[in-house]
């Protein structure tokens, strides 16, 4: 199918999430992956164990080389982990690439707990990426930090919703896998729309390390691919759902999934 996802975010050592698991997803989505590498990780299963960041005028030449030469159909950012990158990354999105959809997963905490957002760059994070973003994808921690409230619960999803959207991006994906009980709710708001809910029972498994990287960038190369925003979302969820039940179990910790794992196409 095609489709240039330029991938912006973080590299993860251990190849369970980050840029690892962003290029494996767009690639076998059918797209083509190219990246911005905006930090190294000394990652594995266990945790973040080293971050090295790297310069905001190197990223944005990463940016500007890829944007110039081969092209881009979507934009997938995953970790920016300071406010001078985000900065940085922001201007090289609206100088280069107007126009071309944009997808945010506004990354803040790894799986294990460590911290990949310095917490000063969440104001700079909220107010100059979000409004530029075609769709967020924030699980509910992270839209409690961007909302500066307390995590929604099931209940209160579409009012966090409409509150994110209020923040500016074009639609908000909000990811219920923290909710308490057997099921994970996710919830898509854009515009005036009646929001859809897809429902799912969870899946009883340590393995889903990389989860909300690969989801955003199965959303990114479905815009890129030029499907609806709802159809990109659906094969995306989809697809995350399959590479769990899939999950090589590899590791002692939060295994990664098994992102080679094709789903049928619908």
């Amino acid at each position: 199918m095609n489709g240039r996802v330029l991938i912006v975010a973080g590299s993860d050592s251990g190849g369970g999430a980050g840029i690892q698991a962003d290029i494996k997803t767009v690639t076998v989505l059918g797209g083509f992956a190219m990246t911005a590498v905006t930090a190294l990780t000394a990652q594995n299963t266990l945790g973040v164990h080293g971050v090295v960041g790297v310069e905001p005028e190197f990223i944005r030449q990463q940016i500007e080389v890829v944007v110039g030469d081969l092209g881009v159909d979507a934009i997938k950012t995953g970790m920016l982990h300071s406010g001078p990158v985000i900065e940085t990354v922001a201007g090289a999105i609206r100088d280069l690439t107007p126009g071309v959809p944009l997808v945010v997963d506004p990354v803040m905490v790894a799986k294990g707990g460590a911290p990949l957002l310095e917490p000063g760059a969440v104001d700079i994070l909220r107010d100059t990426l979000l409004p530029m973003a075609t769709i967020i994808t924030p699980n509910l921690p992270e839209a409690g930090v961007l909302l500066d409230r307390d995590p929604p619960g099931r209940d209160g999803m579409a009012d966090a919703a409409a509150a994110l959207l209020a923040l500016g991006p074009g639609a908000v994906l909000l990811k219920g896998g923290h909710l308490e009980g057997d099921d994970i709710v996710d919830l898509l708001a854009a515009g005036d729309a009646a929001p859809r809910r897809w429902t799912a029972k969870k899946i009883d498994t340590p393995h889903t390390h990389g989860t909300g990287c690969t989801l955003a960038s199965a959303v990114a190369a479905g815009l890129a691919q030029g499907l609806a925003l709802e159809a990109a979302v659906s094969r995306a969820r989809d697809y995350v759902r399959s590479a769990i039940l899939a999950a090589p179990g590899y590791g002692a910790g939060h295994g990664p999934l098994n992102h080679a794992h094709r789903i049928e196409p619908g």
